[in-house]
């Protein structure tokens, strides 16, 4: 299994909306596939150095590269979930830099996962719900027992704290998950008739609507 390759770059190609390097590593061509953002890096100078993955199938092997090993291994870990192939996991990471994307798995921002091509709503939904017990860890580091109003991703959310606690705790109560709260206080948030700031009813109403809506 190769994981590491260090040598030089011999070539760029594009085929089909891949792309990669070709490396020559003791007088042998490594073909691999890298994202835009990390083809762009490897422009400057011959050398090249990548992390890699190697994907091996009945009709042959594909490498695909990484220019940070937590590239790698947070590739490693999406192409884990059931539905997302070497392929789509390299649009992820394409789309959003390492600390964006694990933030857009934590937070359950389907509107930011679903920009990489190939990624729709369900198969967004199912990369946040398995792994955002898994990438907590690679996110900031938070104080124990942070409550929603501590959220990065509801900081914006014109309520007061008090009734953002309330609302999350009620909202608790009736069984619905921390991911599914925020991204209906998110969608409350950014619509055209948002709640007044103090009044924590009408919020709780908006909520348990969209929470429906969207079941």
């Amino acid at each position: 299994m190769i994981g590491w390759l260090q040598g030089e770059r011999i070539q760029s190609w594009e085929q089909g909306g891949r792309r990669g390097v070709v490396i020559a590593c003791g007088g042998v061509g490594y073909e691999v596939q890298l994202t835009s953002r990390d083809q762009n890096q490897q422009m400057d100078g011959s050398g090249c150095t990548l992390w890699v993955h190697q994907v091996q199938r009945d009709d042959g092997s594909t490498l695909f590269g990484f220019c940070e090993q937590q590239e790698r291994d947070l590739f490693r870990t999406l192409i884990g979930v059931n539905g997302v192939g070497p392929q789509m996991a390299l649009a992820l990471l394409d789309c959003c830099r390492v600390e964006e994307l694990v933030a857009a798995i934590v937070d359950g921002d389907l509107k930011r996962l679903t920009q990489a091509q190939g990624v729709g709503k369900r198969t967004a939904e199912r990369i946040a719900v398995e792994l955002r017990d898994r990438l907590g860890a690679w996110a900031p580091l938070q104080e124990p027992g942070l409550s929603l109003v501590d959220r990065s991703d509801v900081k914006e959310v014109p309520l007061g704290a008090p009734c953002l606690r309330e609302l999350q705790i009620t909202l608790e109560t009736l069984g619905y998950e921390d991911l599914e709260i925020r991204r209906a206080m998110r969608a409350v948030a950014s619509g055209s008739d948002v709640p007044a700031d103090d009044d924590g009813d009408a919020w709780l109403r908006a909520s348990l609507k969209w929470l429906s809506q969207s079941a």
